[in-house]
C-alpha cells in the first residue's frame, strides 16, 4: 500500500497548553480516514497543520515522500492538499462562480479550470442554477457543497474535511455523505474530521480516535464502530 501522507510525532502548542502530543498516523492513496473525538480533542488542529495554517512545535510530515512542515500553505496546494474547515467558509459576497474560480487559483491551464468547473456544476446541478448569487444567500446545506466544490476545483488527491456534516439537517446529512463517498470513490484521498462518529466510520476504510491532543485507538472502520467503549461514547448506544 502507497502511503500519500505520513505523520510522525506531531505535536502543536497554543501558548502554553498542548494542543497535541506526539500524533503519529499515514493516509493511503485513494483511502478514506476518519478522525473522531470530542469537540476540542485536537482534530482541527491537526487539519490546520498538515494544510500549514498552524506550526507545529515538533514532529515531522510528509507528503508523496517529500517533506512538507517547512512549505506555505499555497504551496501544499499546489501539491495537491486541499481543505475545507470547519463551517465552510464561503466568500458570502462573491457569487458562487467566483468562489469556484478562486478554489482554482493555483491551476494556470484555463482550459482545464474551465473543463473543472463544468464537472462541478454536474456533481453540483444546483450551484449551476445559482451560480450568479451571492454564496452568502445559499442554505447552510448548499454552502457545505459550494466549499466541496471550491476544494475540489484545484484537483486534489487529499482532501481535508473538517466537520462536513456541522448544523445540517439529517436529509442533507445524507446528500453530504452520498457526495463524500463519490469523491473517495474517484480515487481521492480524504481525511474525514466528525463529531458525528458513526457517520465517519460508515464512510471511512480505518480511522483514529483523538482524546485530549493524543491517539488513543485505531483500527479498522469494522473493527472501531463495534468497539463496545466507543460505542458508549460517541454513538449514543
Amino acid at each position: 500500500m502507497t502511503m500519500l501522507l505520513e505523520v510522525k510525532n506531531l505535536s502543536v502548542n497554543y501558548g502554553k497548553a498542548k494542543a497535541l502530543k506526539d500524533v503519529s498516523f499515514s493516509v493511503a492513496k485513494g483511502e478514506v480516514l476518519a478522525l473522531i473525538g470530542a469537540n476540542g480533542a485536537g482534530k482541527t488542529t491537526i487539519m490546520k497543520s498538515i494544510s500549514g495554517l498552524v506550526r507545529p512545535a515538533a514532529g515531522e510530515m510528509w507528503y508523496k515522500g517529500k517533506p512538507l512542515s517547512k512549505l506555505p500553505p499555497y504551496e501544499r496546494v499546489r501539491l495537491g492538499i486541499a481543505h475545507i474547515p470547519e463551517g465552510r467558509r464561503v466568500f458570502s459576497a462573491l457569487s458562487i462562480q467566483q468562489n469556484l474560480e478562486v478554489g482554482a487559483y493555483t491551476q494556470e491551464n484555463k482550459r482545464q479550470v474551465g473543463e473543472q468547473l463544468e464537472k462541478m456544476y454536474a456533481t453540483f446541478p444546483i450551484l449551476k442554477e445559482r451560480r450568479r448569487q451571492p454564496a452568502g444567500t445559499l442554505s447552510g446545506g448548499q454552502q457545505q457543497m459550494l466549499a466541496i466544490a471550491r476544494a475540489l476545483m484545484s484537483a486534489p488527491e487529499l482532501l481535508l474535511m473538517d466537520e462536513p456534516s456541522l448544523g445540517l439537517s439529517p436529509l442533507v446529512v445524507q446528500e453530504v455523505s452520498h457526495i463524500i463517498r463519490e469523491i473517495a470513490q474517484g480515487g481521492t484521498s480524504i481525511i474525514l474530521v466528525e463529531q458525528n462518529a458513526l457517520l465517519a466510520l460508515t464512510i471511512a476504510a480505518r480511522g483514529y480516535v483523538i482524546e485530549v491532543g493524543s491517539i488513543v485507538l485505531e483500527g479498522a472502520a469494522p473493527e472501531l464502530l463495534n468497539n463496545e467503549s466507543l460505542k458508549e461514547a460517541y454513538f449514543g448506544v
